[in-house]
């Protein structure tokens, strides 16, 4: 019978000494990642918005081609910068890449009017100007994760003057029938019309964070489940508990829903499934997939419960006018795709030869 105690006899002394070590520092001390922010200054700010330019590594040439992160709402743009190791703004830097983000502030009272077309027509392509601007009149690569990338399709639909170079979207749900975990709640908008959700977003005004945060997590009900034994599985790999740290503290700081945005995601998106038909009608004006012109790359996670591979590989269907449509399938759920552990050997480098293959000569 295996011995289920830190000192089994069977594992080599220095396994187990690094498993205890790695648990009391898990569990007792203050966690083991590092989650110091990559450097960054803020350069420009708006309504709800923040434009912060990465500090450029020493030493490392540059590489023409800025770069844009677009989170989704709701979610920490820390999802570009997870920690020390696993940071995707750290590994562009690495290649010389002048990269921004593009930063949300927390949803206040006033804001709880404001829909996706304020974000699609106002926040995102302000900060692409800048970004440009501080180049020469360069074009921008927009890498985006979750709604974000979403909305970076639909700001080069809609905007066909702004200077983009490419979309990269990972994790984006272009098709919402294709996605399980959805069909409950476009089962229940249907039998009632859409009218007990929407009547309590109505009454909320927006989706307060800790609400955000809850609704993140429910999305991996068995992973929670199974989390200690996998802890405890795996009690000698420093950099995987590290992981795990930095996807909770992301988990656990997630920000407000405006209530109209959060409204247009429910009847839009999850009810009517407008993304999949390839229009949107906003309301000045119809979103036409059809009128994006640059490139687009998708990219989607074998595990994503969230945006299944075939949800998002949908966007090939609804792009008929794009440059390229190039879709990849990487490993890892909807944030592990983005910056896993294996990010660095799969979508980076993905996205490594999709921007290299759209600079601007």
């Amino acid at each position: 019978m295996s011995t289920p105690a830190l000192f089994d006899p069977k594992r080599p002394f220095a396994q187990r000494r690094q498993a205890v070590v790695n648990l009391w520092d898990f569990l007792v001390r203050r966690g083991i990642a590092d989650l110091t922010r990559t450097p960054s200054e803020i350069i420009d700010t708006g309504r709800a918005r923040r434009l912060s330019r990465y500090t450029p590594k020493p030493g490392i040439p540059p590489v023409d081609g800025p770069i844009l992160f677009v989170p989704p709402l709701g979610a920490q743009s820390l999802c570009f910068d997870l920690r020390q190791g696993c940071s995707l703004a750290e590994h562009f830097l690495l290649g010389g890449r002048s990269t921004y983000l593009v930063d949300y502030d927390e949803v206040k009272t006033a804001d709880k009017d404001l829909g996706i077309e304020f974000w699609i027509n106002d926040v995102i392509p302000a900060a692409i100007r800048r970004v440009s601007e501080e180049h020469g009149g360069a074009k921008v690569h927009l890498v985006s994760w979750s709604l974000g990338g979403l909305m970076s399709v639909g700001v080069a639909a809609v905007h066909p003057e702004l200077p983009i170079a490419s979309v990269t979207a990972v994790g984006s749900p272009f098709d919402m029938s294709k996605v399980p975990l959805m069909r409950p709640l476009r089962f229940i908008g249907k039998a009632t019309g859409g009218r007990v959700l929407g009547t309590g977003i109505r009454a909320i005004g927006s989706i307060p964070s800790p609400v955000v945060s809850l609704g993140f997590k429910a999305t991996a009900i068995p992973t929670y489940l199974r989390k200690p034994m996998k802890i405890w599985s795996k009690r000698d790999d420093r950099d995987f508990l590290a992981q795990i740290q930095a996807v909770d503290a992301l988990m656990n700081n997630m920000l407000a829903y405006p209530g109209r945005a959060t409204l247009q995601v429910y009847l839009q998106m999850a009810m009517r499934n407008e993304v999949a038909t390839g229009k949107v009608q906003g309301p000045n004006r119809l979103v036409d997939f059809a009128d994006v012109r640059v490139p687009v790359m998708v990219i989607g996670g074998s595990a994503d419960v969230l945006a299944p591979v075939p949800a998002v590989h949908h966007a090939a269907d609804i792009l008929p006018n794009s440059a390229e449509v190039r879709l990849e399938v990487a490993p890892g759920g909807h944030l592990g795709v983005l910056t896993g552990a294996m990010a660095h050997a799969t979508s980076w480098k993905h996205m490594d030869q999709f921007l290299a293959d759209h600079d601007e000569a």
